[in-house]
């Protein structure tokens, strides 16, 4: 089982860490779909009781990572590519609402770090790290809205699909293509335009829907 282990048996809250990492193993693969989790085995790792792992492991299902199987305990939830799309429609009717109200509450400090982020996500060769830059540029225009509801809802959304996201970024052209639209969402924020930055967000994440059933079922 691949997830980055350490002792945590006097952590304020050991719940927290194996949550975080056993989170961050399922959103880049390190943990397939399917594996299951054994909670004695966990518990070892990070040197804690059983409780923490089974409160994280219950965390991780209500952000819809974890699912419980009859007579095999938790396992790491795959997606239908119906769900998948499910997902990428919801975020097509979130996204855009979040940005159009953030554009008008964007200081320079956000574009610069915007900005900042569409290079690193350009420059890395890493396609590991292409999933990280991609939602951390998303997460910091967002971020400006202030709707801390919508933004908490999106961030479990995001895990759910984060997985299939990072895929179609692997994808013939597709960090290409999110460049050039990223670009374009943050040259739309800079200009105060807020519905072209919401129509260029729109957009992208359907876009990212497509390449992805294409990929699917090709």
């Amino acid at each position: 089982m691949k997830i980055q282990a350490f002792d945590v048996s006097k952590a304020a809250s050991a719940t927290s860490i194996v949550f975080d990492a056993l989170r961050k193993a399922i959103i880049t693969g390190d943990l397939a779909e399917g594996e299951h989790l054994r909670q004695d085995e966990i518990a070892r790792a990070f040197n804690v009781s059983r409780i923490p792992v089974r409160e994280a492991l219950l965390k991780l299902e209500q952000h819809g990572l974890v699912r419980n199987q009859r007579y095999k305990g938790a396992v790491v939830s795959g997606l239908s590519l119906e769900e998948a799309e499910e997902i990428f429609e919801f975020r097509a009717l979130l996204e855009p609402e979040v940005i159009r109200r953030a554009v008008p509450r964007m200081t320079q400090a956000v574009l610069d770090e915007a900005r900042a982020c569409c290079d690193a996500f350009a420059r890395d060769t890493d396609p590991m790290r292409w999933g990280d830059h991609n939602r951390r540029l998303h997460a910091t225009l967002y971020a400006a809205s202030g709707l801390s509801y919508h933004l908490e809802v999106l961030h479990k959304t995001l895990d759910r699909i984060e997985p299939y996201l990072r895929a179609q970024l692997l994808l013939s052209d597709g960090i290409a293509r999110a460049n050039r639209e990223h670009k374009g969402i943050v040259d739309a924020c800079a200009a105060q335009d807020a519905e072209r930055a919401a129509a260029l967000t729109r957009a992208h994440i359907l876009g990212a829907r497509d390449s992805l059933r294409h990929s699917w079922s090709g």
